[in-house]
């Protein structure tokens, strides 16, 4: 294989190399999203429930049971390692708020990374197209004279 094919599948390799991690970008940012979707929602139950409230609780295996909020004023919100801890109404808001801001963080972190691998790929694609031209041009070059390319302009007289 010549150094110009070899160089033109290094492009390939580190093209797809590239892709690949947009792609994981894309999942972690989808998935992001539905966890600060999840947060907005909890935040929005939190603020509209009032003492004496029907809620309908997930038992786990897609069941639910009819519930009665015995007191809004104190809610138990996870604080992370499978630990959770009572909160007042207002600071288990604003737990939960401070959350969904940090996500958004995360997303935007995330955005900007996918324009930096964008960025990225198009630079290796068009240096890509642009080994192939050569390669095609000194292909062509050595085809029509029977020497190496880049003679003078107005051709061998």
């Amino acid at each position: 294989m010549s150094g110009g094919q070899e160089e033109l599948q290094q492009l390939g390799q580190q093209l797809q190399a590239v892709e690949s991690q947009l792609e994981a970008v894309q999942v972690e940012i989808q998935n992001l999203r539905a966890r600060q979707s999840d947060i907005e929602g909890a935040i929005e139950a939190i603020e509209s429930l009032e003492t004496g409230s029907t809620v309908q609780v997930p038992v786990g295996g897609g069941a639910y049971v009819r519930a009665t909020v015995d007191d809004i004023d104190e809610v138990i919100v996870g604080i992370g390692s499978d630990y959770a801890a009572e909160q007042e109404q207002d600071g288990a808001v604003s737990l939960l708020q401070t959350r969904k801001d940090n996500v958004g963080g995360r997303i935007e972190e995330l955005t900007e990374a996918i324009d930096r691998l964008e960025s990225q790929g198009e630079e290796l694609s068009q240096e890509a197209q642009q080994r192939i031209q050569r390669m095609q041009t000194e292909r062509g070059g050595l085809g029509d004279a029977g020497g190496p390319a880049g003679g003078l302009p107005g051709g061998n007289q």
